[in-house]
């Protein structure tokens, strides 16, 4: 797993102005916990830029005032408008407890179906996965190489590793749907609508993806 390094100094007070004050500066409020107690920073906004604006997933040192810590950016949220960080929470990492992420997939192999016309469509961009910080994946493989017109490949049928899959069995990961123009006859206007909604879910399941703890 590749890790970004956050730089943070202590912050003086907890209040909102100060907070303010924080963000008109380019500094991000933080808080780190998951340890002993919760330390409260606050961390330069341009840091985060290889954390939080890329697909990929990442653990987090935080360098705070010479300590350091391992952790994963646990939850952020920014402003509705102007896209500033508002907040970030850390969750600290232990070599020996468990944590949640949702880990990019990448695929692998030529599916037929493709070479036969048809179009992968995506349904998961990420899967949830628990395990031991050694043991998390940075992407999880999906062989899409057996992939017929119509046919879909499933989280069942993914290899296992030293981690546990929170997902269900039956999520479809990606699916090779077939174009009107080589389905049978009576393919019409009905199977092309079923195709575009097929395509809006794609697009609905990639919301509201994030990491999380146990």
């Amino acid at each position: 797993m590749r890790t970004v390094e956050i730089i943070g100094y202590k912050r003086a007070n907890l209040g909102k102005s100060y907070s303010k004050q924080l963000r008109a500066e380019g500094n991000a409020p933080c808080v780190l916990y998951g340890g002993k107690e919760q330390l409260h920073f606050h961390a330069p906004m341009y840091l985060f830029k290889d954390l939080v604006y890329t697909p990929n997933v990442a653990f987090v040192k935080l360098n705070i005032e010479g300590e350091e810590y391992n952790a994963i950016l646990q939850d952020i949220q920014y402003h509705p408008v102007s896209e500033v960080i508002l907040h970030a929470d850390f969750l600290q990492l232990f070599d020996d407890k468990q944590i949640k992420m949702d880990i990019p997939i990448k695929f692998q192999g030529t599916a037929p179906g493709i070479i036969k016309g048809g179009r992968l469509m995506q349904k998961l961009r990420k899967i949830s996965v628990k395990a031991l910080p050694a043991n998390m994946p940075e992407s999880i493989t999906v062989d899409v190489s057996g992939l017929d017109l119509g046919k879909s490949v499933k989280i069942g049928s993914l290899q296992k590793g030293d981690y546990e899959v929170l997902n269900g069995d039956l999520v479809t990961i990606a699916t090779v749907a077939i174009p009107r123009a080589l389905r049978g006859g009576g393919a019409g206007e009905e199977e092309e609508e079923d195709l575009e909604a097929a395509e809006e879910g794609a697009s609905e399941s990639q919301e509201g993806e994030g990491s999380s703890e146990e």
